[in-house]
């Protein structure tokens, strides 16, 4: 093995170079477990158009319900529909999802068929905190995080909650699977 220091031919093995002294190679940690940092779901605010359906449909079926001259049969299909779209729009959030490990950022969509990307944080070109006017005003944001890996891999965390505290812990995250 070569020295990077000094450009010595040291003995096969040796941890130290007999010249200069520089360490030739880090001991292997031992195995050390991923662990679960943070769990992140969308913003309600991003299924707001869908909460104020639901609030449409669900005055519109009791106001068909408790006036009497109209039929009463309208008013529970619009109340059956704003309970499905507010299931729905339940669903979709529980079913979106990023988790955050020790080693990687995992995105995992779809209740009935499931997508699952994976970025391991070493690979982490950039992050990047996106809010619209809007956005800021709800106190909710994008990130996307760029890969190293591949130049059109890109993960985008849309309508989070804090996406500055997010885009921190990713930062510290990296930092300290990198050291």
């Amino acid at each position: 093995m070569r020295c990077p220091q000094c450009g010595f031919e040291a003995v096969a093995g040796a941890t130290f170079c007999s010249r200069c002294g520089t360490r030739l190679f880090w001991p292997r940690p031992a195995a050390q477990r991923e662990y679960a940092l943070v769990r992140i779901l969308p913003s309600w605010w991003h299924f707001l158009r869908r909460i104020i359906l639901t609030i449409g449909f669900a005055f519109g079926g009791l106001y068909m319900l408790f006036v009497p001259r109209l039929d009463f049969r309208v008013g529970l299909s619009l109340l059956a529909a704003a309970v499905l779209i507010i299931t729905l729009a339940t669903l979709h959030r529980r079913c979106t999802s990023w988790s955050l490990t020790s080693d990687r950022l995992i995105e995992r969509r779809g209740l009935l068929a499931s997508h699952r990307r994976e970025m391991e944080l070493a690979d982490v070109r950039s992050i990047e905190v996106a809010r619209s006017f809007w956005q800021r005003l709800l106190g909710i944001g994008n990130v996307m995080i760029a890969s190293a890996a591949s130049a059109d891999f890109m993960i985008t965390l849309w309508d989070v909650p804090d996406p500055e505290r997010i885009a921190e812990m990713l930062r510290q995250a990296r930092l300290k699977r990198l050291a």
